[in-house]
């Protein structure tokens, strides 16, 4: 084709020929600003937004969690004997039994004693 045939081309091309890289970015950030819509709707509404401490208007509420690093678990080094594995049963049993004593599909399911939440530790 020559530079002629090109320009004719051009000048005949309507105006979403002209246009279309532009619009076409016009169209991705409007799906964009509506999905970044969507998941801000749904950070509030699902109450998610309540337990996001980072935020700044918690800084008072952060100050009051506290990190427990008091795990009575089982130690990652050490000799392997009978004594060993019995102790790892023990800690095992009384983990599984307290995960599988709550109905999972129950209405008691999420209250404070069975998600292992102290109320008197989180007023303090």
């Amino acid at each position: 084709m020559s530079e002629e045939e090109l320009n004719l081309d051009a000048q005949l091309s309507g105006p979403w020929q002209r246009h279309r890289f532009m619009a076409l970015v016009g169209i991705a950030i409007l799906v964009a600003l509506f999905l970044v819509g969507v998941s801000l709707a749904l950070y509030a509404t699902s109450g998610t937004a309540q337990l996001d401490l980072s935020r700044p208007g918690y800084q008072s509420v952060r100050e009051q969690a506290t990190h427990s690093d008091t795990f009575d678990g089982f130690p990652s080094d050490g000799n392997i004997d009978s004594g060993v594995i019995d102790q790892f049963r023990t800690l095992y049993k009384k983990l599984a039994d307290q995960a599988t004593s709550v109905d999972s599909f129950g209405g008691s399911a999420m209250n404070d004693q069975s998600l292992s939440i102290d109320a008197s530790e989180a007023a303090e």
